[in-house]
């Protein structure tokens, strides 16, 4: 299914430090996984849910995303997907983190948008177009996908109730915890209490987690825990077993 208004934004300034040394010349993004760049699989997820419109932020080596993946992305006999760029090292000097990117964005996208981080791994992730009219059409502010804990991440995130809302639990409450897989769904109202001008033209720096902590104690976030293959391509470690084979999840 094609939706003209469908956008996504997937997240690709960071430096990647936990990489190096192979991010020293090579963004993490654009790193392979099972013989494509790691971004292209999100990519390819995005034009199968009907997705066609994608902007990338960039910051650390951001002149090699104009190789790849350039400014379109194409996989027939699927229509191709058109990309923009949102320089922060351009326009900054560098990544200007979760949220601050997102609201540097925000000029680019469409009232609700996909977000997904450039260095996780979902190859059978679903960007469905159920799912975002389903959300659209509801009162929350934010859907987020939440999955298993791994190993590097033992303690979680974030819980999840019965009825599908997002809980930012306090330390000491025993109720389980999950992690957030970066994949989600947002609407522009989310961010519209952030504290940081529409498209930041300041270039401010900021986190996303504060804000998904007060939106989920004022019930604006709802989530989805996913039980498909997710890995945090976060060090050569992960990056080796991926390559190998051996899926750490």
């Amino acid at each position: 299914m094609h939706n003209a208004s469908a956008q996504a934004l997937l997240l690709a300034a960071g430096r990647g430090e936990r990489m190096r040394p192979l991010t020293d010349h090579v963004p993490k993004p654009l790193l392979e996984v099972q013989g494509k760049p790691l971004l292209q699989w999100h990519l390819e997820g995005l034009q199968r849910g009907g997705v066609h419109s994608v902007v990338i932020n960039t910051a650390w080596l951001e002149e090699q995303f104009a190789h790849s993946p350039g400014p379109l992305f194409e996989a027939p006999p699927l229509p191709p997907v058109d990309i923009r760029y949102s320089r922060e090292g351009r326009d900054f000097g560098g990544a200007l983190e979760t949220a601050g990117g997102i609201v540097r964005a925000l000029p680019q996208l469409a009232p609700v948008f996909w977000v997904a981080a450039g260095d996780v791994y979902a190859p059978e992730f679903s960007f469905s177009a159920e799912d975002l009219a389903r959300f659209a059409a509801a009162p929350a502010l934010a859907h987020i996908w939440l999955v298993p804990n791994p190993a590097h991440n033992p303690r979680g995130d974030f819980g999840l109730s019965e009825t599908g809302m997002a809980l930012n639990l306090a330390a000491g409450d025993s109720a389980p915890r999950f992690t957030f897989s970066t994949i989600a769904l947002y609407k522009q109202a989310f961010f519209a209490d952030c504290g940081i001008a529409p498209g930041n033209p300041e270039g401010t720096k900021a986190p996303l987690a504060p804000l998904l902590r007060r939106g989920m104690d004022n019930g604006h976030v709802t989530a989805t825990l996913y039980a498909g293959t997710w890995v945090d391509v976060g060090t050569p470690a992960r990056l080796a077993e991926l390559n190998s084979g051996d899926c750490p999840v």
